[in-house]
C-alpha cells in the first residue's frame, strides 16, 4: 500500500489508527440540523408508527397550523407500500400535514395540505414536476414530486430565526464530528445558511469546515455583492453555485435513458431544461464561480456535460473543476467526456449499503455502472464521495464498507464490478474530497503545513474484514487542532 500521501499513523497503545479527517463532499447539514430541531422524524418502520408520531405532534399544535415531518422512506416500512393521502387524513384531519421523503425530491401530504396549496384533481403537473394520482380512481394519491413541491413552498411556514439556523449547525456539527467527519459541503445553501455557518463559527459551535454551495436562485445577489467561489476562511468558505438537472436515485425519479425495472413507461424526471442550466451556468461561469449540478441519471449527466462543455468551449477557464453531484448512472462515453473535461463526480458513498432495497429498480446490468468509483478511478478521474445527508447516511465507515464490498445490510451484492480497495476508498473520502473544493493544499492528508484535521479509529481498517468495516469505532475526531469528539 502506498500510504505516504495519506499520512496514516499507527498509535502503539491500544493499536489505534490515525487517519486524515473524512470529507463529506456533498451533504445538506444546515437544513438537516434545522429539520432535526423542528420536524417530526419519520424514519420509522411502519405507516402506523408514522401516523402515531404525526398524531402526537398534532395534539400539541394549534388547529389549522402545519404538522411537518421529514426523513420518511417509502421502502423502509414493513407495509410494502408508500404513504397515501388516506393514511395521513386518518391520522390528522384538522391540520395540514407535509412529510418530506428523506431523499428530498418528493413529499407526502394530506387533503388539507392540498387545499392550502391550491391543488385539486385538475391541477396540471408543472414543468419538471409531478402531482401523483391513483391510477384506478384518478384521485390525488398524496405524493408530489420534484418541482411540484413549489406549490407548498409558498404556503409552508418559514419562521426560523437566525438563532434557529445557528442551533441547526450546532446540532449537525456534533453528529458529524462523532463519526470522524472534519469537513462537509453544504450542498444546497442560501445566504441565510452561509450566515448560520459564520454565526456558529463565531460562537464556537462549528465543529467541521463548511464549503457552502449557493443555490442558483441567489446567484445574482451574490455576484452583485462581489462574492464568488473561494471567498472565506479555513472554516467557512463559499463553494459552487448549485443547480438541479434531474431527479433522485432513492426516490426513483432520476432521468434515465431506459425505463426503471418493472415500470416500462417511467424514465424519471428532468427538473431543469438544458437552456435553463446553460443560462444560469453561464452567468456563474463568467463570474468565476465553480458550478455543481445535481445529475443522477445518464440522461441528466449527458445534459449537464453538454452545458459544461459549451461553457468551457465558449469561455475557457483554467481549472473550473465542474462538479457532477452524484453522477450515478454512467457509461463509457460519459466517463470519457468527464475525463476530458476534468469534471469531478461525487457519487453516493453509502447508498449500496443503506439503500439496498431500492437497487432492484435499476437492474443488474445498470448497477454495474452506478456509483462507479472503480470506473472513475481507472480512468484517472478524481472522484470523491457524498452522503447527501439526509438522503443517505453520512457515516464514513459505512461508506468504506459500501464502496469496498458493494453489499447491503442483508448481504446482497449490487454492482460488484465497481468495488474498490480500502486504500482507494480512504483517498476518495479525504484527498479527493479536498480537491473537489480547491483545498488539496490545506487538507485531505496528514502532512506538515496542512490543517490539523484527523480521526482516531479503534481498529485498523486496513486489517479489518471488509464486511465489518462499519463496526470500527471512532475514538476521537480533531479539527483545527482541537478535539471535536471524544468517545
Amino acid at each position: 500500500m502506498n500510504l505516504a500521501g495519506l499520512g496514516v499513523r499507527k498509535i502503539d497503545r491500544g493499536g489505534k489508527t490515525v487517519l486524515p479527517g473524512f470529507i463529506d463532499a456533498h451533504s445538506h447539514p444546515a437544513a438537516a440540523g434545522l429539520s432535526h430541531l423542528r420536524m417530526v422524524d419519520c424514519d420509522l418502520r411502519s405507516i402506523s408508527a408514522i401516523q402515531a408520531a404525526m398524531r402526537e405532534r398534532a395534539a400539541k399544535t394549534p388547529a389549522g397550523e402545519w404538522v411537518l415531518g421529514f426523513k420518511y422512506d417509502d421502502t423502509k416500512t414493513e407495509d410494502g407500500r408508500p404513504l397515501s393521502i388516506s393514511d395521513l387524513d386518518a391520522a390528522v384531519l384538522d391540520h395540514p400535514v407535509h412529510i418530506e421523503h428523506r431523499g428530498g425530491h418528493t413529499v407526502y401530504v394530506n387533503s388539507l395540505a392540498f387545499r392550502k396549496a391550491g391543488i385539486d384533481e385538475q391541477t396540471p403537473d408543472p414543468p419538471g414536476g409531478k402531482i401523483d394520482h391513483d391510477p384506478a380512481t384518478g384521485k390525488l394519491s398524496g405524493r408530489v414530486a420534484e418541482s411540484a413541491q413549489a406549490f407548498f413552498e409558498k404556503v409552508l411556514p418559514h419562521d426560523f430565526t437566525r438563532d434557529d439556523h445557528r442551533e441547526g449547525v450546532k446540532l449537525i456539527s456534533k453528529m458529524l464530528a462523532k463519526t470522524g467527519i472534519t469537513s462537509a459541503t453544504e450542498a444546497q445553501g442560501t445566504p441565510a445558511d452561509l450566515r448560520a455557518y459564520q454565526d456558529a463559527r463565531d460562537s464556537g459551535d462549528l465543529l467541521y469546515r463548511a464549503y457552502c454551495f449557493i443555490n442558483y436562485r441567489h446567484i445574482d445577489s451574490m455576484i452583485e455583492a462581489g462574492v464568488r467561489t473561494g471567498l472565506g476562511d479555513e472554516w467557512v468558505r463559499v463553494g459552487a453555485m448549485k443547480m438541479v438537472c434531474d431527479g433522485s436515485i432513492s426516490e426513483r425519479t432520476a432521468r434515465l435513458s431506459a425505463p426503471y425495472e418493472d415500470r416500462p413507461n417511467d424514465y424519471g424526471i428532468m427538473v431543469m431544461t438544458e437552456d435553463e442550466l446553460y443560462t444560469h451556468g453561464r452567468k456563474a461561469h463568467l463570474a468565476g464561480w465553480q458550478i455543481g449540478t445535481h445529475a443522477n441519471g445518464d440522461v441528466g449527466i449527458d445534459t449537464t456535460l453538454r452545458v459544461y462543455e459549451r461553457l468551457q468551449r465558449e469561455s475557457p477557464r483554467r481549472d473550473p473543476r465542474f462538479r457532477l453531484e452524484h453522477c450515478t448512472v454512467v457509461n463509457d462515453g460519459l466517463i470519457a467526456r468527464i475525463k476530458a473535461l476534468g469534471a469531478i463526480p461525487t457519487p453516493f458513498s453509502t447508498y449500496v449499503y443503506y439503500h439496498g432495497e431500492k437497487m432492484r429498480y435499476y437492474g443488474a446490468e445498470r448497477l454495474d455502472h452506478m456509483f462507479a468509483l472503480r470506473s472513475f478511478l481507472d480512468a484517472g478521474i478524481r472522484a470523491t464521495q457524498a452522503s447527501d445527508y439526509p438522503p443517505g447516511e453520512f457515516i464514513p465507515m459505512m461508506a468504506l464498507q459500501s464502496e469496498v464490498t458493494r453489499t447491503d445490510t442483508k448481504g446482497n451484492i449490487w454492482g460488484p464490478r465497481q468495488k474498490i480497495s480500502v486504500e482507494e476508498a480512504i483517498r476518495v473520502g479525504t484527498i479527493n474530497g479536498a480537491y473537489a473544493s480547491y483545498e488539496e493544499n490545506l487538507k485531505g492528508s496528514i502532512e506538515t503545513g496542512k490543517l490539523a484535521d484527523l480521526v482516531v479509529l479503534g481498529r485498523d481498517p486496513f486489517q479489518e474484514n471488509p464486511s465489518t468495516l462499519v463496526t470500527i469505532p471512532v475514538v476521537r475526531t480533531m479539527a483545527g487542532g482541537r478535539w471535536t469528539f471524544e468517545s
